[in-house]
């Protein structure tokens, strides 16, 4: 992957995506509105919860019944047993429980806040879960808007997620299509001609970080557009998930 110069802009105008919604048609004709063109290599960073919401991942909370473990947790620490509920069903395993905080992995092995289940930009009375199978969800949006555009593209689906031992949250990739997530340097010569022996350098994750600065929480931009990046690889977000064997802190 090499460039000498990006650009990002956030796709303004697409509204609120309901279940059913054809997002990438919406994506399209939003940025055929703005006038921007749209060239070979460019890459999506698509917000998870634009494609939740999509793909009808939203649960109504007046459906859950908590059980008893998520009402005791709820009832310590001031919560709804409902949303805690939600949460228990989307953990394959619970890492945390602390201080109000649940830290979980998720089906998919993502390790983050609530099992990714948010009730931030969702409907009232409702949350929102992290699609399926985000690299599928990836994956059929770059079909859908490279036929919308005919050049080929990537698509990142992102969302923002907290790291051990560093404040704030950061923005990485969940589903990545058309592209490959990770650099491997391993083999390369350093400045000083030595060979570099760990580093594999997550392109995915920085340019999901990246676009979250045209992006954003509160100004409805849940699309952003990389440009001049030169790629010539498949990948997915799975290969971002590492392997627990690999894990020191399991």
């Amino acid at each position: 992957m090499e460039t000498s110069a990006i650009r990002m802009f956030g796709v303004h105008g697409l509204g609120e995506v309901q279940p059913g919604d054809d997002l990438a048609g919406m994506v399209a004709g939003v940025v055929r509105a703005a006038g921007e063109k749209i060239g070979e290599n460019d890459i999506f960073v698509i917000a998870q919860k634009a494609v939740s919401k999509a793909e009808g991942r939203i649960v109504r909370l007046d459906s859950v019944e908590p059980s008893a473990m998520a009402r005791r947790w709820a009832e310590g620490h001031g919560k709804d047993a409902r949303v805690v509920e939600v949460i228990l069903q989307e953990t394959r395993r619970v890492v945390r429980m602390d201080r109000g905080i649940l830290i979980a992995e998720t089906w998919h092995g993502f390790v983050c806040a609530n099992a990714g289940v948010d009730n931030s930009n969702a409907p009232p009375g409702t949350v929102v879960l992290l699609p399926e199978d985000p690299d599928r969800s990836a994956e059929a949006l770059r079909r859908r808007l490279e036929a919308a555009f005919g050049v080929r593209l990537g698509v990142i689906v992102s969302d923002s997620f907290g790291r051990p031992w560093r404040e704030g949250l950061t923005n990485v990739a969940l589903g990545v299509a058309g592209i490959e997530p990770l650099m491997d340097c391993r083999g390369q010569k350093d400045d000083f001609g030595r060979n570099l022996q760990v580093t594999v350098i997550a392109v995915a994750d920085e340019l999901a970080g990246a676009a979250e600065l045209v992006m954003g929480k509160n100004r409805q931009v849940p699309v952003a557009v990389i440009q001049g990046l030169s790629y010539r690889s498949e990948g997915s977000g799975r290969a971002l998930v590492r392997a627990p064997e690999h894990d020191l802190f399991r």
